[in-house]
């Protein structure tokens, strides 16, 4: 029996580099668990890589917080993605998203919470973060997976004053987690798709 490789792709629009350094880390994730990976940065988006996003078999979505929600240039993005919802050209792929802001909370849950809205306005299926929090209690570390305890998706913090390479280890680690989930999952509904299709 042939098994096909799922395709996720990774839009993102990253305003200082720290939001790509996480996409980085989400699409060594999910190329590590067999997927064929994507980058799509949405900020400069082709018509060839609006293409590739309607191909692929996942979409995760990522984004800084900037006043308490997706990048100007998300919000952008996501608006144009209405030809999509109209045809429902995105139904039942998978879903998934990231953020990052300079606070520890800087209110990403809300983001996330965008993210799923859009995802749920396609059809689309969503995958969580599938972790438990880290750095919760005296024995735990900053170096904990999901160290800012985010369930729905990946959450990052870095300082204001930090450049990309200031992103913190953990966060690196828990975004090639959840690109690790993903295409695990992914790769369930493609799988499943193929069966009931014989």
């Amino acid at each position: 029996m042939t098994t096909t490789r799922p395709t996720v792709a990774i839009a993102f629009h990253s305003g200082y580099g720290h939001t790509a350094v996480l996409a980085e880390a989400v699409a060594r994730g999910a190329a590590a668990a067999g997927a064929e990976v994507v980058q799509v940065a949405v900020d400069t988006i082709t018509d060839e890589q609006w293409e590739q996003l309607d191909a692929a078999d996942a979409i995760i979505f990522g984004s800084p917080t900037y006043m308490g929600t997706a990048s100007g240039a998300f919000h952008t993005f996501a608006e144009a993605t209405s030809k999509r919802w109209f045809t429902m050209a995105w139904k039942d792929k998978v879903a998934a998203g990231f953020t990052n802001s300079a606070s520890k909370s800087g209110d990403k849950l809300h983001t996330l919470q965008f993210f799923t809205v859009l995802a749920a306005q396609h059809g689309m299926q969503w995958v969580s973060l599938g972790l438990h929090p880290g750095w919760n209690s005296s024995t735990a570390s900053e170096n904990d997976l999901n160290r800012l305890g985010v369930f729905l998706g990946a959450g990052a913090q870095t300082n204001q004053d930090a450049g990309p390479d200031g992103v913190h280890k953990s966060d690196i680690a828990t975004a090639e987690h959840l690109g690790e989930r993903v295409a695990k999952q992914t790769a369930v509904v493609v799988a499943g798709r193929a069966a009931l299709a014989v």
